[in-house]
This record gives C-alpha cells, structure tokens and sequence, in this order.
C-alpha cells in the first residue's frame, strides 16, 4: 500500500477540475478493497504536497474549489501564457465577461433579469458561456412562463481560483476601487 500516494497522483492529475477528498477515498477504496477515509487521503496529500513544494517540480498541489489539482507554479506564469495566447482562439468578450459578473454575483438569476441589468440582449453570451462550462443551469424560476435559472459552475472556480463564491470581491470593495481610481485621475 506504499504507492497509495501514487494512485492519488495519478487521479489528481488525470482530473479535469479539481477532485474532492471524497472522490479520491471512493477511488481507493474501489481500488484497493480497503476503507479510506478523507482523513487518510487529506494527510497523503499533504506528503505530496510538501514533495511538490521542492523547487525541482514545475507545479504544485493546490486546494482550490473545496478539491485538488495540479498546478504549475507562477514561477512559470510567463512562459506559460506565452503559450497560451498562441493557442487561444478566443478569449472571453467585454460583454461575456459582464454577464459572466451578473451571473457570479446575482445567482440564481435569470436571463431576462441579466438582460435587464445589461440593458441588451444577452443570448449569445449566455450560450458561449454554458459552453465553456462557466455556468450552468441552476433550475427554473417559479415566475410566469418559468424562465432557466443560470448559476455558476465548479469550472468557473477552477477558471478564477477560488473556493466559493463568497471569495468574490464585494460588489461595494469594486465601486471604491473604480472611484478612487476616477478622482485620482482627475
């Protein structure tokens, strides 16, 4: 069973988002007939943990949405983004991104409600949004006609690196920021 850390490893690694200590008990435990708690799997990934922390590995372990993933170190930033913008094909839009913001603050809201914010159309955002998995339907509203709730998904956690929604910055902390940046300009 020494290489229980290395099947961890493996299963991290091999995730698309961040996996949760119960997912990888649940792993074992199939893999290995034997009960695992998330304790058990929460002290093997603090030995991978601090074996990724030397400086001869490129990426880290890192908790980021209540789970575990790979990630490479921000030593490496740079040179990945160089790659990164060759590849992109398509980044998110101006307009994407704020209805991505009204998602992300009002949710569970629906697309009238986000469209009324914005005071434009918001279909094709919201479609470029769901596919790339920024958001997800959350339900439906008991308004007239029940209308889709839009809710934000674990890959927009992933994709800002943060735990809960609660991590956000406050919509208030914002409106500072962009006044004070306003006087200081004039």
């Amino acid at each position: 069973m020494d290489n229980v850390e290395l099947y961890i490893e493996a299963l991290i690694f091999s995730s698309e988002q961040s996996i949760r200590l119960e997912e990888i008990a649940y792993c074992l435990q199939s893999v290995f007939e034997k009960d695992f708690t998330p304790a058990q799997v929460a002290k093997s990934i603090e030995s991978i943990q601090n074996k990724y922390a030397d400086t001869n590995f490129a990426i880290e372990l890192v908790r980021i949405n209540n789970g575990y993933q790979f990630l490479t170190k921000k030593d490496y930033h740079s040179v990945i983004s160089l790659l990164q913008a060759q590849r992109a094909k398509k980044k998110l839009s101006q307009t994407a991104m704020e209805t991505l913001a009204i998602i992300a603050y009002k949710q569970p809201v629906t697309k009238t409600d986000v469209e009324q914010i914005r005071g434009v159309n918001c279909d094709y955002s919201i479609q470029k949004l769901l596919e790339k998995d920024l958001i997800v339907i959350a339900g439906k509203s008991e308004a007239i006609g029940k209308p889709i709730l839009y809710g934000t998904s674990p890959m927009f956690m992933d994709y800002f690196g943060i735990n809960s929604i609660a991590e956000l910055p406050h919509i208030k902390e914002l409106t500072n920021e962009s006044e004070s940046i306003g006087a200081a300009a004039e």
